[in-house]
Formats: C-alpha cells, sequence, structure tokens
C-alpha cells in the first residue's frame, strides 16, 4: 500500500510542478537566490503535497474497505488504567561505614603479648595486645604503698584535728601528701593503661600490621585494623539541580551491583554546604548487613525518588511515537461491533511527562479506560482496520 502511495504521487508532483511553463524551475528558482520566492515555491508544493497526501488517504480507506482479500495488519493492546508512577534520578555512591579504623600504639616499648588473629571477631574493650611496660608494674607497686601509707597518716590526722588535737599544719601538710601521692598513683595507672591495646568497638579484626617482639612507637606504629559491618551506609554527591526534589526521608532504592542487591530505604543525612568544584551536595543512606555481604569501599547506586504521581496514565515507551511536526503520537484502538478481534486504529496526539524504566507518562491526550495499541503502531494510519493479536 505504501509504494502505490509513492509511484502515484511521484508523477502528480511532477506534473504539478512542470503544467506552467511560464513558471520558474526550481534550479532557475535557486540560481537566482531570491529567499521570498524560494519560500513561496516550498509552501505551494508543500500544499499540493498535503492534498494529495489526504487523497491517497481517502483511496487507501476505499481500498481496503472494497477489498474483501485484504491482510489486516496485526497488534497488539492493552488497556490504560490510572497507576501510581514514581520516577528516580540515579547517582553513583561508595559503600562506608565509621566503624572502620587503624589502631596506633600509644607507648613506646616491645610488642610482648598479641593475642588476636585476623579474621577474628571482638568485643569492645576487648584486649588485643599488650606492650612491655618497662618496669613501670613496679614503679606503680611502691607508689601505691606509699599512697597508702600517706592515706593511712592523713586519716589519723584528720581524725586528730576534728578532736582538736594537733596543729592545723600537721593536718594540712599529711592532706597535701596523701593527694600527691594519689595523684602520681593514677598517672602512672593512666600511663600502664596505655600498655594494653583494646578494642574500641566490637567488630573484626581485618588486618594485623605489625609482629609480636616488634618495638613500637606512639602515634606512628600501626597495629591493628578494626572493622564492623553493621552501621554501614552509602555517600553519594548529588547534583545541585536536585536540592528541591531531596531532603532528609526522601525515599531511596539502594543497588549494589557487585553482591546482586537492591535495597530499598530513605536518605538519613543531607549535606549543609555545595562543593564548589563540582556543583554538588553530599547525602548518606543507611543500610542493612545482617550476612556481612556489604563491604566498605563497594560502588552503589543510588536511585533518588524525585517525582511521584498517585493516578497517572503510564505506557510502554515503544507505544509512543513523532509525527512530521515533532509531535508525540499514539494510538488507540476503537473496537467493531459484533467482532472482538477487529478494530479501527485512531491516532491521538498526547504531552508526555516523566519516563522511567521504558515506561512514560501522559499527561494529557490519553485516558483511563482507553485500549492502547502497543505493538504494531509504526506503520499504521489514522482509521486503518486492524486485527487484534493478544
Amino acid at each position: 500500500m505504501k509504494k502505490l502511495a509513492i509511484l502515484i504521487s511521484i508523477p502528480l508532483l511532477i506534473l504539478s510542478c512542470g503544467n506552467n511553463k511560464g513558471e520558474k524551475s526550481i534550479d532557475e528558482l535557486i540560481e537566482n537566490e531570491n529567499l521570498t520566492e524560494i519560500r513561496a515555491k516550498k509552501a505551494e508544493l508543500s500544499k499540493e503535497q498535503s492534498d494529495l497526501t489526504q487523497k491517497l488517504d481517502k483511496l487507501d480507506q476505499a481500498i481496503d474497505r472494497l477489498d474483501k482479500t485484504r491482510r489486516l495488519d496485526l497488534v497488539v493492546t492493552q488497556k490504560v488504567n490510572d497507576t501510581l508512577f514514581k520516577h528516580y534520578a540515579e547517582v553513583q555512591g561508595d559503600v562506608a561505614t565509621d566503624e572502620n579504623i587503624l589502631i596506633y600504639s600509644e607507648f613506646s616499648g616491645i610488642l610482648q603479648d598479641l593475642r588476636v588473629e585476623e579474621g577474628q571477631e571482638v568485643n569492645k574493650g576487648q584486649v588485643l595486645a599488650k606492650i612491655d611496660d618497662g618496669g613501670l608494674s613496679s614503679e606503680l607497686a611502691q607508689l601505691e604503698t606509699q599512697a597508702t601509707l600517706a592515706k593511712t597518716t592523713f586519716e589519723r590526722q584528720e581524725r586528730l584535728w576534728e578532736q582538736n588535737i594537733g596543729s592545723e599544719m600537721q593536718y594540712l601538710e599529711a592532706k597535701t601528701n596523701y593527694e600527691s601521692m594519689q595523684n602520681s598513683v593514677n598517672r602512672l595507672k593512666s600511663q600502664l593503661d596505655k600498655t594494653i591495646v583494646r578494642a574500641p568497638f566490637s567488630g573484626i579484626v581485618d588486618e594485623i600490621l605489625t609482629e609480636q617482639g616488634e618495638v613500637v612507637s606512639p602515634g606512628q606504629s600501626q597495629l591493628f585494623r578494626l572493622v564492623s559491618l553493621k552501621n554501614m551506609y552509602v555517600e553519594a554527591a548529588v547534583p545541585e539541580s536536585y536540592l528541591n526534589n531531596v531532603r532528609k526521608g526522601t525515599e531511596v532504592i539502594v543497588e549494589i551491583g557487585s553482591v546482586n542487591r537492591e535495597i530499598e530505604g530513605e536518605i538519613r543525612r543531607v549535606g549543609n554546604t555545595i562543593n564548589a568544584n563540582n556543583r554538588s551536595f553530599n547525602i548518606e543512606v543507611a543500610i542493612p548487613n545482617e550476612n556481612g555481604m556489604v563491604k566498605p569501599n563497594q560502588i552503589a547506586t543510588i536511585k533518588l525518588n524525585d517525582y511521584t504521581a498517585e493516578s497517572a496514565v503510564i505506557i510502554p515507551e515503544n507505544a509512543l511515537l513523532k509525527n512530521a511536526q515533532g509531535e508525540s503520537v499514539v494510538f488507540v484502538l476503537q473496537e467493531k461491533e459484533g467482532d472482538d478481534n477487529i478494530g479501527t486504529a485512531q491516532r491521538q496526539i498526547v504531552e508526555t511527562g516523566y519516563s522511567y524504566n521504558d515506561l512514560i507518562e501522559i499527561t494529557k491526550g490519553l485516558e483511563s479506560g482507553q485500549t492502547l495499541i502497543v505493538e504494531g503502531a509504526k506503520n499504521l494510519r489514522d482509521g486503518q482496520e486492524v486485527k487484534i493479536r493478544n
């Protein structure tokens, strides 16, 4: 049918252009470079082409009606219904945890006792290693003995002072001596406590970065990497243009491709500053990790729900066509009375909204309850009879 239309239109167009010998030819118009005449000629030919197209459509419709042997184009249809539609914008992020730290030595000495292995789970406060104290334990024992004596002396002087026996000077000297000795004991205990390396939180000893017997220095020697995989989150930089659509509590879907996981959640934190280098702000999304499969620094995709329509008309994107004017067009089916398998394709101009996951929102021109042609519409014309092959 298309070939017939083209064959008819070509000679008619040639005849229409060459009937008046007094008129300038297309080549002559172009050579003269008269823009007004060129535009006028184009408008004239466009009108003639439009008229011919309408006449050809009428002829095609007559042929379709009279030709009893013709084969109808097959189409697939679906009912249009109002439905919930959500659009998501995607940004790339990284899995992180605040409980992923390097534990450094706080005391200078020989690493005397290594008490854990790589991969071992430990509890908060558990001893991981001990550093040789260099005789501080013996010094502490002596100080504690002296502090005990100073306490006894102070308590005796205090009782005498309360009974108005002895001088105030003796009481104050005993008190000062006892407090000084106790402060010395506390300072030494604090130093000794640094020789014991403890877990600051419950987690897994991911790496042991030194060996038993090595000399370690405070603030310089790395001892362990301790990681907890419980309080995990994804952080990402979001373009500044999404500021009005993204806030704390915004619904998100997190995809972690390396472990084939999709997690529904919401934004727990939105940054309050814009990065001047890339015009973005940071967000955080907490994610569960019961089986420990999610690891720090994994790549994640965050889908931000930036638009929601409660009752939207949604159609497959491949059912949407474009006409010569650039308008969006769909074909709906008008069923034939007495035959559920035959109908008429009717062209409708529509307006579109957001698209997501091969679906597109129709904001105008299509209503719930209509029957949409979703397959076989590309070669249809308005008013053509079709056969349903659902």
